[in-house]
This record gives C-alpha cells, structure tokens and sequence, in this order.
C-alpha cells in the first residue's frame, strides 16, 4: 500500500489536534502545590463539581494576560451565599492566582480578572458556600506564548 502526500499530511494533522485538543480528566493527577492549596481554601471539605461556571477560553495566544470569570448559581441571601472563591492553576509556580470574598450584600456571586500563565494546564475555580460546601469547575487551557515563569 503506498501512502500520498495528502494522506500523510491529513494523518499528522489529526494527530497533532488529537493531542492539542485531547480531553483533561477533572480528576487528573494534580501537583503536591496545587493539592496543598485546595486543602487550605477548602479546609479538608470535598469538592462537588456544578453550581460553579469558570469562563476562560480554552486556546490562549498569550499567557501574560488571560481574561477569566466566575460566576455561582447561588441565591445570594442571609441563609445561602458564596463567601469565597478561588481561581488556582496547576503549574504555575504559585497556584493561588486569587481569593474573592463575597457574602449577601455582593448581590451576584460572579467575579472576573486577569491571570498571567506559565504553561498549558488547569485552570481550576472553587466556590465555598456559607455551610462550608465547595464546588469547583476546571477547565483545560492551552497556551502558546508562556507567561510567569520561575526565576522571571
């Protein structure tokens, strides 16, 4: 069987967006940093993933200026509110990226900035609710212009 060039091209193509766009498992192994960083937002409490949407795009040019926002399903009342959210990463040398505290009086439980990142990896966005529930969403970005690199 002989092979074409366009066979061979379409082959490399599909392999090389196989592995750019390959799916991050939400339970994939995660750095001692990271992990370290999770226990001390959530204070040993399991993370539930829903309520918590986190907006960032799943392709960056850039990693020196990343716009991310979060938003949670919650009320926002005196019985049921978000208190803090963090917005964390996998591989940057300092995980936390930042903390907002909110309570009844924010209104909206949604929060947006922007994030510098070191490498393709995990954004990770965790919620704690007023009855210490956490609930986290995280989604995989890829970069291709690194930012925040060690000893930068």
């Amino acid at each position: 069987m002989s092979t074409d060039r366009r066979t061979l091209l379409a082959a490399g193509g599909a392999g090389a967006l196989t592995v750019l766009l390959r799916p991050w498992s939400a339970h994939a192994a995660t750095s001692p940093a990271l992990q370290a960083a999770i226990e001390r937002f959530t204070g040993g409490a399991p993370l539930q993933t829903g309520r918590v949407t986190l907006a960032v795009d799943a392709v960056v040019e850039n990693g020196n200026t990343v716009p991310v926002s979060v938003s949670v399903q919650s009320p926002m009342t005196a019985e049921q509110h978000v208190r803090r959210i963090a917005l964390l990463t996998e591989l940057n040398p300092q995980p936390e990226v930042a903390v907002f505290h909110l309570g009844p009086a924010s209104g909206r439980a949604q929060v947006g900035t922007r994030m510098r990142m070191a490498s393709s990896q995990h954004v990770i966005a965790i919620a704690q609710m007023n009855d210490g529930s956490c609930w986290q969403h995280r989604v995989a970005v890829t970069v291709a212009l690194a930012a925040c690199l060690e000893g930068e």
